[in-house]
């Protein structure tokens, strides 16, 4: 996979992020296992000002949102890299429930986001 992208050049100011020791808080997880679970595209992080940081979208409650894991594997298999990854999830599509593919995942809509980064792959 790509490097960790910086967060100035994907994700604007906007995006809230978590750092990996808040992550970790979150999942009740050892900030060694929040690494593992990057470094097995399970989620992604970005970089700002140095260090690594996790879209608060990814994460639902003490999780990862359901069917992010599955759908960074359908990315990385069409050849997505990790900047590509996360342009593609913040970017808008109204003909989707919560107007982004990061939205629609968090609506329960994964079925429907899968199909759509299957269909780019090909």
């Amino acid at each position: 996979m790509s490097a960790i992208p910086v967060a100035d050049d994907v994700l604007g100011p906007d995006v809230a992020v978590l750092s990996l020791g808040e992550v970790s808080e979150v999942l009740s997880l050892s900030v060694n296992k929040v690494r593992q679970l990057l470094r097995d595209g399970q989620l992604l992080a970005i970089r700002r000002a140095g260090e690594l940081y996790v879209p608060a979208d990814f994460l639902a409650g003490n999780a990862p949102v359901k069917g992010l894991a599955g759908l960074l594997t359908v990315l990385t298999d069409a050849g997505f890299s990790r900047t590509e990854m996360l342009r593609w999830l913040y970017s808008e599509d109204e003909s989707l429930p919560g107007t982004t593919p990061v939205n629609a995942l968090r609506m329960n809509h994964g079925t429907e986001v899968k199909r759509r980064a299957q269909a780019m792959a090909f």
